[in-house]
C-alpha cells in the first residue's frame, strides 16, 4: 500500500479554539515534540488578527522559536494579504521564517463573511492572489476549501460549487488543494464522490483532505479519502480543534487515531505512534481534561505478555 503524509495541524487549528492558551514555549515544545515523532509538515501558526483568534496572538514569537531544520515545512495559515505580509516579514534577515503557507477559500458565502469577512468569490480571489505572490517570494503555497462538505449556516454545500473552486484554484498551481470538513458532517460514500470528482476535474493537482470528528465520522472519512486516492491527510495530536465560527465544531481527528487505524492496516507513514501518543497525554496535562481522541484513552494495540502464567487447576 501507499505512504500516507500527515500534515500535523495541532499547534495551530487544534490550539485556536482552546479555552486553555497554551504559552509560546508549550507551543514551540508541541511543534518539536511532533517533528522528534517523524511529522515533516506541521502548522505552527495562523497569522490573522489577534483579537479575532487571540490564541494565535504570538505567531511570530513561535515562528522566530523554533529550530533551523531543513527537513521540516514549517507551515503558516493566511486568510488575506495582510496575514501573508506577516507570515513572509518571518523570513527577514538570516530568520528560517515559515517555509508554506496555507489559504483558505470557503465554499459557502455566509461561512466566508463570518469567518474571513469575505465572500466565497472573494476567498478565491484572494487565496489566487496571495498564492502568486509566494510564488514570486519562493514560497511554497497551498489552498484549502473549507466547508466543502456542509456549512453550519447554509446547510449542504452542492458538489458541483466545490468543483468549481477546485478548477479556478488550480489555475495558481497550488502544492495541493484540501477539502475540508469544516463542521464535521461529512459520511464517506460523500467523500468518496468528491474525491473522484475532484480527481476526474483536478487530475494533475495532488489532493489533501482535512477532517474534524464531530459526529464520529472523521476517521471514517479518512480511510474513504485513502481508499479515493488521498495521500496526504490532516490531523491534530489529541484531538484537539474546532473553529471559534462555527457553532458547534469540535475537535480534528486525532493523529494517534489516524495513525492507528494506518500502520494497523499495513500503510507506511514515517510517524511514531508511541511519541505521538506521550505528545497527547502532556497535552492532556496542560489541558487539565482527557483528550477528546478515542486512542489517547484507550492506548494502542494491547500486547501479549512475554510469559503466559499457567493457571492451575
Amino acid at each position: 500500500m501507499d505512504k500516507v503524509e500527515i500534515v500535523e495541524v495541532g499547534a495551530r487549528d487544534g490550539l485556536q479554539n482552546e479555552a486553555v492558551n497554551f504559552s509560546t514555549e508549550q507551543k514551540v515544545t508541541l511543534i518539536n515534540r511532533a517533528v522528534e515523532a517523524g511529522i515533516k509538515r506541521i502548522e505552527v501558526a495562523s497569522f490573522v488578527h489577534p483579537k479575532l483568534v487571540p490564541q494565535m496572538a504570538d505567531a511570530e514569537a513561535v515562528v522566530s522559536d523554533l529550530p533551523d531544520n531543513s527537513q521540516i515545512d514549517y507551515i503558516g495559515l493566511v486568510l488575506n494579504k495582510r496575514g501573508y505580509m506577516r507570515a513572509l516579514a518571518t523570513k527577514d534577515g538570516n530568520k528560517r521564517g515559515v517555509d508554506e503557507v496555507g489559504c483558505v477559500t470557503t465554499a459557502s458565502d455566509t461561512f466566508g463573511t463570518k469567518n474571513q469577512g469575505q465572500t466565497r468569490a472573494e476567498t478565491l480571489a484572494e487565496s489566487k492572489a496571495i498564492m502568486a505572490l509566494a510564488k514570486r517570494d519562493g514560497l511554497k503555497a497551498q489552498v484549502t476549501i473549507s466547508t466543502a462538505f456542509g456549512c453550519p449556516f447554509e446547510g449542504e454545500i452542492a458538489l458541483e460549487t466545490v468543483l468549481d473552486m477546485a478548477k479556478s484554484l488550480a489555475e495558481s498551481d497550488p502544492r495541493e488543494i484540501a477539502v475540508a470538513d469544516t463542521i464535521g458532517v461529512a459520511v464517506p460514500n460523500q467523500v468518496e464522490d468528491m474525491i473522484a470528482r475532484l480527481k476526474e476535474t483536478i487530475p494533475h493537482i495532488p489532493l489533501r483532505a482535512h477532517f474534524h470528528n464531530t459526529r464520529g465520522t472523521g476517521i471514517a472519512n479518512a480511510w474513504a479519502a485513502y481508499n479515493g486516492g488521498v495521500r496526504v491527510l490532516d490531523s491534530s495530536v489529541a484531538g484537539l480543534g474546532g473553529c471559534p465560527f462555527a457553532p458547534r465544531a469540535t475537535g480534528n481527528i486525532g493523529t494517534e487515531d489516524l495513525l492507528y487505524m494506518l500502520t494497523r492496516s499495513g500503510i507506511k507513514t514515517d510517524v511514531d505512534f508511541d511519541q505521538i501518543l506521550e505528545l497527547a497525554k502532556w497535552i492532556e496535562g496542560i489541558l487539565g481534561r482527557p483528550a477528546p481522541s478515542m486512542v489517547s484513552q484507550a492506548g494502542g494495540f494491547p500486547h501479549a505478555p512475554l510469559k503466559e502464567r499457567s493457571i492451575p487447576t
